[in-house]
C-alpha cells in the first residue's frame, strides 16, 4: 500500500514540474513576480525612449515625437494652464516599442503572459475596439482577481477559458485598432482591476448602444501604473500589489453613505484589502481614497452625514480638476465637486444601478 502511495506521489511531482499549472489552486494562488511580456527590457535600463513608442504631436505650432506620450499617466493633449504645460488625456497602460521587425517593417516580438492566469476574453475583431484585437488574462491571486491586458495584437493565440503559464505565448505584436499605423506598432499593456461585474447593466443605463466585450470592456477596468509596479518590483521582490497601492498619491476623496441594506459594495467583494482591515466597522458612510485618473487607493468608515456622493478632500490646484481627473472632479482650488460624468464613476465602482444614481 505505502509503496503504491509513493508511486503516486512521484508521478504527481513529474507531472507538475513538466506542467506547473498541476500543482496551481487558482483561487488561492499568491501573487508571483510579473515579468516583462516581450524581451524589450529597457525601462530597466533607463532608456525610456528604447522602451515606450511615441506618439506624433502637435502643440502649438511645434511638431514632435515624445517617447513619454507612451507612460501610463496624463500624457497627452498638451495643455497650457495656470498650471503650467500639462497633459489632460489619460493613458491607462504603456505603449511598448517592437525591437524585431520584418523587411516590411511589421513587429516581429512575441507577446507572453505575465503571470500564470485563465484567459477572461479574447478581442479578435479589429474594428469594434480602440484596444484592436486584445487579450484579457484574469489572475486569481490572493487579493482578488486582476486583470493584465495585451491590445493592439496582430494575431492572437490565446483561446478564451485556456489556462496559461507565466512566459507563455499568448499573441504577436501589431497596430490593429484607432490611429495607429505600422511606424507605430506597439503593445498596450494594462494591469486592471475590475471595477463591476454588472457592467453591461451600466452600460445599457448610461451609454445605450452595443457593448461588444462585455464585463471586459476597458471602462469597467481601473489601471494601475504598471511601470512602476515593475521598477518597485524589481527593487523588493516580495512586494504585492496592494501594497504598491497604498503608496499611490491620492488627489481627491469621496465620502458616500452606506448601503441602508447593509450590501457590501461592489469594490469591496473583490478586493476587500483596499479596507485595511475596517470593513466592518460601524458608521454611516464610506470614504474612498482615488489617484488622480479615478484608481481607489482605500476606503475606510466615515462619521461623516451624506445623502448622496460627495468630494470630501482634494489636492489643490490652480487650473480646472476636470483637467487632472479624466473630468470626474470639476471645480479649482479646494472647491471641488462630481460632474455628472464622475456620479456615473462612481455608481459603476459602488455598485448601484437605481434612478438615483451613486450610491449602493
Amino acid at each position: 500500500m505505502m509503496q503504491s502511495l509513493r508511486r503516486i506521489l512521484l508521478m504527481f511531482t513529474a507531472a507538475c514540474a513538466v506542467n506547473p499549472t498541476v500543482a496551481q489552486t487558482p483561487d488561492a494562488a499568491k501573487q508571483q513576480k510579473i515579468i516583462l511580456p516581450t524581451t524589450n527590457n529597457h525601462i530597466f535600463t533607463g532608456e525610456g525612449d528604447k522602451f515606450y513608442m511615441y506618439v506624433h504631436r502637435n502643440f502649438e505650432g511645434v511638431a514632435s515625437k515624445p517617447w513619454t506620450a507612451g507612460k501610463y499617466g496624463f500624457v497627452r493633449n498638451l495643455k497650457r494652464t495656470e498650471d503650467g504645460v500639462i497633459g489632460t488625456r489619460f493613458h491607462e497602460g504603456i505603449d511598448i516599442k517592437p525591437l524585431n521587425r520584418d523587411r516590411s517593417n511589421n513587429p516581429l516580438d512575441e507577446i507572453k503572459a505575465i503571470a500564470a492566469g485563465t484567459v477572461a476574453y479574447v478581442n479578435s475583431s479589429s474594428s469594434r475596439s480602440n484596444y484592436g484585437k486584445y487579450v484579457v488574462i484574469e489572475h486569481l491571486w490572493d487579493c482578488g482577481p486582476i486583470y493584465s491586458l495585451y491590445a493592439h495584437l496582430s494575431n492572437v493565440s490565446a483561446k478564451p477559458g485556456e489556462r496559461v503559464v507565466q512566459g507563455q505565448m499568448i499573441g504577436q505584436m501589431g497596430y490593429t485598432g484607432a490611429g495607429l499605423n505600422r511606424e507605430r506598432s506597439h503593445l498596450h499593456l494594462e494591469l486592471n482591476l475590475m471595477m463591476n461585474e454588472q457592467f453591461t447593466q451600466w452600460h445599457n443605463k448610461h451609454l445605450g448602444g452595443k457593448n461588444y466585450h462585455g464585463m471586459h470592456n476597458g471602462m469597467n477596468m481601473a489601471g494601475l501604473d504598471i511601470a512602476a509596479f515593475y521598477i518597485a518590483q524589481k527593487r523588493d521582490p516580495s512586494l504585492t500589489l496592494p501594497r504598491f497601492v497604498r503608496t499611490q498619491p491620492v488627489y481627491y476623496k469621496v465620502t458616500l453613505p452606506r448601503a441602508v441594506d447593509g450590501k457590501t459594495m461592489c469594490i469591496l467583494r473583490r478586493y476587500p484589502w483596499l479596507t485595511q482591515g475596517t470593513e466592518k466597522a460601524k458608521s454611516p458612510s464610506w470614504e474612498i481614497s482615488f489617484t488622480a485618473s479615478g484608481f481607489p487607493v482605500a476606503i475606510v468608515p466615515s462619521q461623516r452625514v451624506v445623502q448622496s456622493p460627495r468630494i470630501s478632500s482634494v489636492r489643490k490646484c490652480r487650473s480646472k480638476h476636470s483637467y487632472h481627473t479624466k473630468g470626474f472632479v470639476i471645480g479649482t482650488g479646494y472647491r471641488a465637486s462630481l460632474s455628472d460624468r464622475g456620479k456615473r464613476f462612481i455608481e459603476l465602482l459602488t455598485g448601484s444601478f437605481e434612478s438615483d444614481g451613486g450610491t449602493e
